[in-house]
């Protein structure tokens, strides 16, 4: 339909490929560019989850679940992203891609929106005094909820509030909404066909030690946090150190990787099909009071 010359077009190149150099006055000589990589793509990388059915999650702002699927380009029947993770050598690399909107801001929203707590830090310390079976729920839903569910319409909630709910509750229902959310998303993968049995994660989160011991249990699945939780500069140094031949491949920098903690979880199923269950009965609330009345009906 469309008569579009080829050279208005980039051309498509490797992740780690020469893309040239910076000019010499930014940096006080030419720096060479030699990868190139999305954000959570740069996590998959820099947490070396180079093997189908490997995943990683990253716990900023928000928090982005991604799994390697290899050279199948897996089409999700349940509302995830399909999408491209690395081309490396001219082998191409798929993956699927969950996200959810509300992670560290959840914290933020505590810290800055309730002032209940001074610093994030605070966090584990009231959790600790908490405990698991926490019976207040918080869906951060304030700009709607992501993956799986994109409802745009779906709003924020509190529910289990008692004369006995303080501060620590409501600050561990925060921390337990990141890690449900978490199990939404690995429970949607699980039922487009990969089920991984460790998850990776990184960012700011996940140097909390109780929420990630949480996120263990809920998922019922291992959980690694390596040495260096910055693993999106790192993944796109990864792909430059390939091109310019500091490292030799992809199995080099997999056996790279470090772990600083794993967390096994020690949780029941019974008790965690029961948290999971009231988690996925709050988020029906929250969804259903912004349905039609048609809808309800």
């Amino acid at each position: 339909l469309f008569n579009i010359p080829t050279n208005m077009l980039p051309e498509v190149r490797d992740c780690a490929a020469d893309y040239g150099h910076t000019t010499a006055d930014l940096l006080g000589s030419p720096v060479a560019i030699g990868g190139i990589a999305g954000d959570q793509q740069a996590a998959l990388i820099g947490q070396a989850c180079f093997t189908p059915g490997m995943a990683k999650s990253t716990y900023g702002t928000g928090c982005f679940m991604i799994m390697n699927t290899g050279e199948q380009a897996l089409k999700s029947k349940n509302r995830l992203l399909t999408t491209i993770g690395y081309r490396v050598n001219g082998k191409t690399t798929y993956a699927l891609e969950g996200s959810i909107f509300m992670a560290g801001a959840t914290i933020q929203w505590i810290r800055d929106g309730l002032n209940l707590i001074s610093s994030a830090n605070e966090t584990q310390s009231l959790a600790e005094a908490t405990g698991a079976d926490n019976s207040v729920y918080m869906i951060p839903a304030f700009t709607g909820l992501g993956a799986p569910y994109w409802d745009p319409e779906a709003r924020g909630a509190i529910f289990g509030l008692s004369r006995d709910t303080g501060i620590k509750e409501i600050v561990t229902a925060g921390l337990q909404s990141v890690c449900y959310q978490t199990k939404d998303l690995l429970q949607t993968m699980s039922q487009d066909g990969i089920n991984p049995a460790t998850l990776r994660v990184d960012g700011g989160m996940a140097n909390n030690n109780w929420a990630m011991a949480f996120l263990a249990n809920i998922l019922g699945a291992s959980v690694e946090r390596p040495t260096l939780t910055e693993t999106t500069s790192l993944g796109v140094a990864y792909l430059a150190g390939l091109q310019t031949g500091v490292y030799e491949s992809t199995a080099q920098l997999a056996n790279m990787w470090k772990s600083d903690r794993r967390f096994e979880p020690t949780m029941s199923s019974e008790e965690r099909n029961d948290l999971y269950a009231k988690w996925l009965h709050c988020i029906a609330q929250v969804r259903l009071s912004n349905s039609t009345d048609d809808e309800r009906d």
